[in-house]
């Protein structure tokens, strides 16, 4: 075994002073298993979701305990839950989801005060984040507090009340994480100092578009029902009960993946550098030798597939 060993990862006599692992056979044959391992995982994503398919460690509860880490640290009141605002975000999450788009308004011109008032909240302020792909809190968190935009809603004085939804679904042709953030206030806040500002007109601030909603409507609109997304579970029990409280499947199909690329392309990366330094002390002289290309070459895909595979925010 560890002969084996020796001549797939070390340039050998036995080799030709080539590794197995960069012969043509070998990357042939890993070329074939990927292929069937991505049929294989399809397979087994669709037939037993239980065992295989998307999901995340985040929860409402670990999202609003940052989002008020964030608030005290800037000398601000810390917000509270709210069931309504929950609702809301839950009933906006399951509507991408539906109607497949990713952004702050539905494209039949639906706005989140919509969602946020068919939830039975009647707001004075009120604004929206979204983040998708993320697989844990801090990181949404992160993302947002590094956004000006985002930032001005985690960080404004005029907010009293928040609600999240973390929900999974297959978004734009792929499986995702969703996470709504409502923030809102029925009244006006008071200024972060002693002394109150004069009261402003009632406003409604959607992160991530430079058009502000302004002036709050007196018309009450229709209730906005929750879709269902199969094969989802409900939206609405993930975002008051946090996704900690759900089944969730056996293995993260997207943390696999991501980590099976990382491996491969690491060991190819470790192998290469190896030749490369076992060749040089050896003295061994090459008619073609391009493995600080390879090199390169592998660095760049790794590069694009962690951007590729990095959460978003709107």
């Amino acid at each position: 075994m560890k002969n084996f060993l020796h001549h797939l990862f070390l340039p050998k006599e036995s080799n030709n002073y080539r590794p197995r692992l960069l012969s043509h056979k070998f990357l042939l044959a890993l070329t074939l298993f990927f292929f069937s391992a991505g049929l294989l995982f399809s397979f087994v994503k669709t037939n037993y979701p239980s065992v295989l398919g998307i999901f995340s460690d985040i929860s409402n509860q670990q999202l609003l305990i940052l989002t008020n880490q964030q608030r005290q640290n800037n000398n601000l009141g810390a917000l509270t839950d709210n069931q309504e605002l929950d609702q809301a975000a839950a009933n906006k999450a399951s509507d991408m989801f539906s109607k497949d788009y990713w952004a702050h308004n539905a494209p039949d011109g639906t706005t989140p005060w919509a969602f946020i008032k068919g939830a039975g909240y009647s707001y004075v302020y009120a604004g929206e984040n979204l983040a998708r792909g993320f697989t844990n809190a801090q990181d949404v968190i992160t993302a947002w507090m590094n956004s000006p935009e985002h930032r001005k809603n985690i960080l404004s004085p005029n907010y009293q009340n928040v609600g999240f939804a973390v929900a999974t679904g297959k978004l734009n042709g792929e499986d995702t994480v969703l996470v709504v953030e409502m923030l809102g206030s029925m009244s006006y806040a008071p200024a972060p100092i002693a002394t109150q500002v004069k009261k402003p007109a009632p406003v409604a601030i959607a992160t991530g578009s430079p058009a502000v909603q302004v002036a709050k409507s007196n018309v009450q609109p229709a209730v906005v029902k929750a879709q269902n997304v199969a094969p989802t579970l409900p939206i609405a029990s993930q975002a008051l009960l946090g996704v900690n409280s759900i089944i969730k499947p056996f293995i993260n199909s997207q943390t696999l993946a991501l980590n099976l690329i990382k491996i491969v392309i690491f060991g190819f990366i470790l192998v290469l550098l190896s030749d490369m330094v076992i060749i040089e002390r050896k003295k061994i002289v090459r008619f073609v030798g391009h493995n600080i290309d390879h090199v390169i070459f592998f660095s760049l895909i790794l590069i694009i597939v962690l951007i590729l595979v990095r959460g978003v925010i709107i």
